[in-house]
């Protein structure tokens, strides 16, 4: 079975039925020569005590996809790439949150690419695609999904641009919603205004409505019928008995300034109704049921008590739990240089979410290496996250990177990589590392103004500072709020959440999520204006730490020189076997770098007399005759009708017997002998870059100057 639609000129294939049928719902999607088998299966009973919906969304790579073998030792895909991770998350967003409230079945997406084009849109198909075979599955689903990039050449949006149109974009946005509504949003652009993103998402969502409706068309012609949840009746009695133990007192525990404080005061509160209320006495009384054990049931009713009230606090009141108006930004401090051996450092603290970052200046043989399906890539600027768990007052075993630090580390690594200067511009591959020590709402918002000080302070001259605020969103009914540097919780319980990061002149990054059915764009200009009103203010407060980057490197990070020699001298530099490099290298103590076709040469050291002494040994190496100029040479060979000699190491000239004295003589060798140093002047060097010398001459003008 196959529908299809067409993009951009191109047909979008979803077929079902021909590959991997025993899953619960399983669909190809094909967009020229790219295809993705998406599939989705879901456990048969239950899990119980459960308060999230299980769900694992993983896409793969296949190396066969592009024609590629993997490199490494065991030549087959290993742990997923950071890239791999990072379009797994991609698919999630938007498909969690159309999962009902009761779902608690095992379920699992695997989006497969096998086969890999040049249209750039793996990540893109995976998201319908998933979005398609949970749609035609029994699995409740309450899609289904579209998805597109956004690109804008000039003025002219683009929908899926491919790579070569990618390059020339100001904008590179993955979004994603229902028939109803744009859902989730990722992505960037190069300090565009906020009336331009709205444009986008607009833009967006009339392809996305067509991509739903052709998922629709695949569910009334394979669709099998959906499983009914069963519905679990919440016992009134039960809420009323919660609600009288704890009502009188949540709000005064929900305004207690201090994370920490707050939530002890909550938990204790729970873990009294708990208490009170898990008794063989309540439990034969509503559930004539000794045995059952309400813990779970008790804390559902909790949780929604504790929603309700923080909504209703923030829609009829304007207030928030820590006590602060609807946009108003917690207090900032900032602070640079604290680490003295660091390249860069800062300490960026926005009330209790506070991100230590340095910045380490490497040279070219730090880059990381990237082999994906597209090919081999080096990548100059890494932004890596770490969410320690004394941040949040946790006890965990440290393990590697996450999927959520992977995403977090990658969006603030987009809202800096524009501002980010060229490698002509700035020789150094740089690495940014933040490190989270207190969070209370927007770690990844706090490490981009952390890591915009931190690159100011190690003197990477970036085009501008960027800063980042998270806002939120409580709809109900007909009153809507937006929050402005949200707290976990207000993430939590809200309705939305996005982050934006920026310049002072527009934006560099964004990411939307919308938990609810849709929000209309005069809301969303709205909250988008709001941002952009907080994060001059951070901006703002930086500046007043450190308001453009540091003329000066610090003594310890590397300095690099750059050198330009003719391409055909590059081979006397390396010399045979690269015995001349490793020994200018050894010499010296330096790096260095060599890019042959063009010329150039990088010498690296933090030691800047070292520097100095291989630049004036790679000078002498690649010096070239001047005519001219009057040099002292040595004699290296004799012959009939005159003398080689060296005048520059590995530069010999011809010096012709009738150069070589004002009179005439017979032999040369009445002159010279093998091994003299003789003054002789560059009179001509001819178009292979052959030098003609003269003694006559040289001692001549040596003559006349005494």
């Amino acid at each position: 079975m196959e529908v299809e639609i067409e993009l951009k000129g191109k047909k979008l294939f979803l077929e079902t039925g021909f590959l991997a049928k025993q899953a619960d719902g399983s669909v190809v999607i094909k967009y020229g020569d790219t295809h993705v088998l998406c599939t989705v299966v879901s456990e048969k009973t239950q899990k119980e005590n459960l308060d999230f919906v299980p769900l694992t969304i993983d896409y793969q790579e296949k190396a066969y996809a592009a024609g590629k073998i993997p490199g490494g030792f065991f030549k087959r895909e290993g742990k997923p790439t950071d890239r791999e991770v990072l379009i797994s998350r991609l698919i999630d967003r938007p498909i969690r949150p159309l999962f009902s409230e009761g779902f608690n079945f095992e379920t699992q997406g695997i989006a497969s690419v096998l086969s890999y084009g040049d249209e750039n849109i793996a990540d893109i198909l995976s998201i319908i695609g998933i979005s398609a075979a949970l749609t035609i599955s029994d699995i409740p689903f309450e899609g289904p999904v579209g998805a597109v990039r956004v690109g804008r050449i000039g003025d002219t949006f683009i929908i899926n641009p491919e790579n070569e149109e990618i390059e020339k974009s100001d904008i590179n946005l993955v979004v994603a919603g229902t028939e109803k509504a744009v859902t989730m949003v990722e992505g960037g652009g190069n300090e565009i205004s906020e009336e331009t993103l709205t444009e986008a998402l607009k833009f967006a969502h009339e392809h996305i409505k067509q991509i739903v409706e052709v998922q629709k068309e695949l569910q009334r012609k394979a669709g099998k019928e959906k499983k009914k949840l069963e519905e679990k009746e919440e016992k009134t009695s039960l809420k009323e008995a919660v609600l009288k133990i704890v009502a009188d007192r949540l709000e005064n525990a929900l305004f207690i300034k201090s994370k920490l404080e707050r939530h002890q005061a909550i938990n204790e509160l729970l873990n009294e109704a708990i208490t009170s209320l898990n008794t063989e006495d309540v439990k034969r009384e509503i559930y004539n049921d000794t045995t059952k054990d309400l813990t779970l049931e008790i804390s559902k009713i909790f949780e929604k008590i504790l929603e309700s009230t923080i909504r209703q606090n923030i829609i009829e009141k304007g207030l928030r739990v820590d006590g602060r108006k609807p946009d108003e930004i917690r207090d900032i401090t900032c602070k640079i240089g604290i680490l003295p051996r660091v390249h860069g450092s800062a300490i960026f603290t926005r009330g209790e979410t506070q991100a230590l970052v340095a910045t380490t200046l490497g040279t070219s043989e730090d880059e990381q290496k990237i082999d994906s399906l597209e090919g081999e890539a080096f990548k100059t600027f890494m932004l890596h996250y770490n969410f320690l768990p004394f941040s949040v007052g946790e006890v965990k075993p440290l393990r590697g990177p996450g999927r959520r630090e992977i995403g977090h580390g990658y969006l603030a690594e987009r809202a800096l990589s524009y501002v980010i200067p060229s490698k002509e511009q700035f020789p150094y591959t740089i690495r940014v590392v933040s490190d989270i020590l207190e969070s209370n709402g927007s770690s990844s918002m706090a490490t981009v103004c952390g890591a915009t000080l931190s690159l100011m302070d190690a003197g990477v001259p970036i085009k501008a500072p960027v800063a980042g605020v998270a806002m939120g969103l409580i709809q109900e009914k007909d009153k809507t709020v937006i929050l402005t540097d949200i707290l976990g919780m207000e993430d939590h319980y809200g309705d939305m959440d996005f982050k934006v990061a920026g310049t002072e002149k527009g934006i560099t990054a964004f990411q939307m999520d919308v938990k609810i059915s849709g929000i209309s764009y005069e809301i969303f200009g709205e909250a988008l204006q709001q941002a952009k009103k907080a994060r001059l203010h951070i901006l703002q407060k930086m500046a007043e730490v450190i308001s453009e980057p540091k003329r000066e490197l610090s003594p310890f990070a590397p300095r690099i020189y750059k050198l330009q020699v003719r391409p055909e001298k590059i081979r006397d530099i390396i010399g045979v076997g690269g015995k001349v490099i490793k020994g200018i290298i050894e010499e010296t103590g330096v790096k260095i770098d060599i890019q042959d076709k063009e010329g150039i040469v990088k010498i690296a050291s933090t030691n800047e007399s070292s520097a100095l002494k291989a630049i004036e040994i790679i000078k002498g190496i690649t010096q070239e005759a001047e005519v001219g100029r009057i040099y002292m040479g040595k004699v290296s060979k004799i012959v009939d009708f005159g003398a080689f000699v060296e005048i520059l190491p590995g530069v010999e000239g011809l010096l012709h017997i009738s150069q070589i004295a004002e009179k005439r003589i017979q032999k040369v060798t009445d002159v010279l002998k093998l091994g003299e140093q003789v003054p002789v002047k560059v009179i001509e060097i001819d178009e292979q870059g052959r030098a003609r010398l003269s003694r006559k001459e040289a001692l001549r003008e040596i003559e006349n100057k005494a």
